[in-house]
């Protein structure tokens, strides 16, 4: 097998993807806005049982103080989805999927809620 059609796998922690990193200028310019006062990439954790944890994308802060978790994701794989629904029924913040369009569909972002 040719090494180079083989997957990458997933990248180190605190690495962002492509995606990823495109969400995070559109955060950076949200902030510069005023529409939000502060995000991390993976700057939170949550425990969602004894061996299972959950670290969002991204941890935002509105600048209203409310908190909100976003996930960018590019598809998604069921045990991510099953965490962000846990973790939306335990923990009070908004948790957001977001999912980037296409340009021929007039680029932007589709929001999932969660």
């Amino acid at each position: 097998m040719n090494r180079r059609t083989l997957a990458i796998g997933r990248l180190k922690p605190g690495t962002q993807n492509g995606t990823e990193a495109e969400y995070a200028r559109v955060l950076e310019s949200r902030r510069q806005a005023g529409e939000i006062a502060w995000y991390a990439f993976e700057g939170v954790t949550f425990k969602l049982a004894a061996d299972t944890r959950y670290t969002p994308d991204f941890a935002v802060m509105l600048a209203d103080g409310r908190m909100e978790m976003h996930e960018v994701k590019g598809f998604w794989r069921d045990d991510a989805k099953i965490k962000i629904k846990v973790a939306a029924a335990m923990f009070p913040f908004r948790f957001v999927a977001l999912k980037k369009r296409s340009k021929k569909s007039g680029g932007g972002w589709d929001v999932e809620e969660f």
